[in-house]
């Protein structure tokens, strides 16, 4: 039986889809070990968001190498479809393939000798434009889902519709089956994933004079799914998450309170010139009307320091209206210059260190803010869903509004949905708990 081993890189939609090509390879024989070991495969699925990609996949394939030196090495994801070349180029890589040829992998394996040069299959972006299905399943104990991929945005920073195509997504029917799927298998939590997730429905109205399906349709049709007992909603564009969509949100009892809201920066200039669809007053509203309606509710937002043209009074405009904002943490991103982008057009560079700078103050308010989040809920019984890691005798798990708890580790409780004491914040930033021996009503 031969050996295939993974390493993923970036976001959520990734892992899906690794997990997803990793049981075409255990349907056809194939053994999956961890990165760590003997392989006769090694895929490395990449990601075009990091700055030092580049480096990242070679030291990724020399670490594959240096444990199996003979073994078949093959690189996918976004980086593979905007730089093929480039990776085909690095030492010990045996095959590139783009964003559609990914999911025909196998297709490409008929024979495992080494390669004195890549061979690289990669099609033209606009034709990636059909949706393949994914999730992730045995690596952790949520399973993210993906039912979406793809923009039609162009955000002036941006490579993602270069490296995953136009916007597209998968029918109603189908996602509602694969929850169902995912159901069966003791799963308790499913994340929803996309690359503009929002914009699911986007491509169901081809046929004929089908009603659009919206993401508003799917979030009510997955609420009825039996089995599952929680369904988080990752990354959603401000201007794509609706009323509707909080205020059902509010009433549902699998859907959690945990919205995470790209704002990429606080200044309506800035926003202009990044092309963003919204400007920093209807971000607002959007954080009021979530706090309206479930004061508990955990908000995430991405922001970008350093983007061309954002002066010290720009910034601060970004780091004053992050500090109003009743939010809960921040996922802080330095701009980094990406080819192909019309950002690189615009010429008032921001100085690096100065980046750099921006970024570590913005890092310490998230600090702060998450820090005043966990606080208020001090005291508070709320319900965690527990995680099979092991770190130093203590287990963690976390709350339906993303608060991060720690009780000595049980293995009766991974994977297990219990109701904790919130009780106080430990020096590493989790909260310890009491566990409730009762099970959940």
């Amino acid at each position: 039986m031969k050996k295939v081993a993974f390493h993923t890189l970036g976001c959520k939609l990734n892992f899906s889809e690794t997990s997803t090509i990793a049981r075409l390879f255990q349907e056809n024989g194939y053994q999956k070990v961890d990165f760590t070991q003997p392989s006769d495969v090694y895929v490395i699925n990449t990601c075009s968001v990091t700055a030092n990609a580049d480096k990242e996949c070679k030291s990724i394939v020399r670490s594959a190498l240096a444990v199996s030196p003979d073994a078949y090495v093959v690189i996918v994801g976004c980086y593979a479809q905007l730089k093929p070349e480039e990776i085909a180029n690095i030492d010990g890589v045996d095959l590139v393939l783009g964003a559609s040829e990914k999911f025909k992998l196998l297709n490409y394996l008929s024979d495992l000798t080494k390669k004195s040069k890549a061979e690289v299959f990669s099609c033209e972006i606009e034709e990636a434009n059909f949706f393949v299905d994914s999730y992730s399943f045995g690596d952790r104990t949520r399973v993210f889902l993906k039912v979406q991929d793809g923009c039609d945005y162009s955000c002036t920073f941006c490579t993602i519709p270069l490296a995953r195509g136009a916007s597209r997504s998968d029918t109603l029917t189908n996602a509602v089956k694969n929850a169902k799927d995912i159901a069966k298998q003791d799963v308790k939590e499913i994340v929803l994933t996309g690359v503009n997730l929002g914009d699911f429905g986007n491509n169901s109205s081809k046929e004929g004079n089908k009603k659009q399906e919206t993401f508003y349709d799917l979030v009510q049709e997955l609420d009825k799914v039996e089995g599952i007992e929680r369904f988080r909603i990752s990354s959603i564009e401000p201007n794509l998450l609706k009323d509707d969509t909080i205020a059902f949100v509010s009433t549902s009892k699998k859907f959690v309170p945990h919205f995470h809201i790209p704002l990429q920066s606080g200044s309506n200039k800035i926003l202009k010139a990044m092309r963003r669809r919204y400007l920093r007053e209807l971000y607002s509203d959007r954080v009021a009307t979530i706090k309206t309606l479930m004061p508990h509710c955990c908000i995430g937002v991405d922001v970008i320091v350093g983007f061309p043209g954002e002066t010290d009074e720009n910034f601060l405009e970004t780091y004053n209206f992050l500090n109003e904002l009743d939010i809960s943490y921040l996922h802080v991103f330095t701009y980094s210059e990406r080819d192909n982008t019309e950002a690189l057009l615009i010429k008032e560079v921001v100085p690096v260190a100065l980046r750099k700078k921006r970024n570590k103050m913005l890092r310490i308010l998230s600090a702060k803010k998450l820090r005043h989040f966990y606080e208020q809920h001090l005291g508070e019984k709320r319900t965690v869903l527990f995680e099979g890691d092991n770190k130093d005798g203590f287990m963690h798990g976390f709350t339906d509004n993303y608060i991060k708890v720690k009780t000595p580790y049980d293995a009766t409780l991974v994977n297990q949905l219990r109701k904790v004491h919130l009780k106080e914040l430990d020096v590493d930033g989790s909260v310890l708990v009491d566990i409730f021996i009762e099970e959940l009503a």
